[in-house]
């Protein structure tokens, strides 16, 4: 229960199933169970995920969700301050990934109000690692713009983006950003539509682009999230191995040390260091022969 003591209360994150309900964690039960306010997305949906726990809930349920997120945030930080345990829970996944709670964050940070989360099913993790493209460095670019223009110049912007891109799309748009991702990518980018994750229907589809645009025309329902590969070289060759030292030796006449430029040049052409160190070795092992072969000629 609210705290009377003037301690201010803490705000719960807590993430929720993306399809199948066995996944919620316990402490997702335990929380809606014992919270002093719930701000749910949908309070239908809520209902329907403390039936399938058998659970329910013993404090205030509210509605959060994008049409009155503005003006419910000050009356849940208010709960907040004064002493309130508030749980916010979206339709599926994590509060704030592209769902509401951002502005709710903000504000209790703005408080000095303990934030915390019980993390749960994020379906960008999840299509990420079922992708089998490249996880190693990766960004999540939400839903792309409606409108036809908006989203191609959007696509645009991140074509030479290096890190595996994830995307959100409603199923009736999902062929045209799919054909306007080929158009502003290139046809053979590799990508991966995946659909109703961890659901009965659960389906994941790769290829290139191309393909998947065309697959798509066809009509797809369910939940979707989009993988698309990032960037690779482009054609351009880029620096050769002289530019490369030539970069360097400019760095270290600046003042920095060999191993920091070299860092920070292979970062600028987007090359390993040890591309741009080895260039750096032999072209000081080629100065150290011609200097030897020029004392011999003496």
């Amino acid at each position: 229960m609210a705290d009377v003591t003037g301690t201010t209360g803490t705000l719960v994150l807590a993430g929720t199933p993306i399809g199948d309900v066995a996944d919620a964690p316990p402490r997702l039960a335990a929380e809606l169970e014992t919270a002093d306010v719930v701000a749910a997305e949908d309070t239908r949906r809520l209902r329907r995920l403390t039936q399938a726990l058998g659970i329910r809930t013993t404090g205030r349920v509210v509605s959060y969700f994008e049409g009155n997120e503005s003006a419910r945030t000050p009356e849940l930080v208010e709960a907040l301050v004064g002493g309130a345990r508030v749980l916010l829970v979206t339709d599926a996944g994590m509060p704030s990934v592209s769902d509401p709670g951002y502005r709710l964050v903000a504000a209790a940070v703005e408080q000095d109000i303990k934030v915390t989360a019980v993390p749960g099913p994020s379906a960008v993790l999840t299509a990420l690692a079922l992708s089998g493209l490249p996880v190693d460095r990766f960004c999540f670019e939400g839903f792309l713009p409606r409108k036809a223009g908006e989203r191609l110049g959007k696509l645009r912007e991140v074509a030479d983006e290096r890190r595996t891109m994830v995307f959100f799309e409603a199923p009736h748009r999902l062929d045209d950003t799919l054909a306007a991702m080929a158009e502003a990518f290139g046809t053979d980018r590799r990508a991966a539509v995946c659909r109703e994750l961890t659901k009965t229907y659960e389906e994941v589809k790769r290829g290139p682009l191309g393909e998947l645009a065309a697959w798509a025309a066809e009509g797809v329902r369910g939940e979707i999230t989009v993988v698309v590969e990032g960037a690779t070289d482009s054609g351009d060759e880029g620096p050769d191995a002289v530019e490369l030292v030539r970069r360097v030796q400019v760095r270290e006449e600046a003042g920095e040390r060999r191993k920091e430029a070299i860092a920070a040049v292979a970062a600028e052409a987007g090359l390993p260091k040890r591309e741009v160190f080895d260039a750096v070795v032999a072209a000081k092992n080629a100065a150290r022969t011609g200097q030897e072969q020029g004392k011999g000629l003496t």
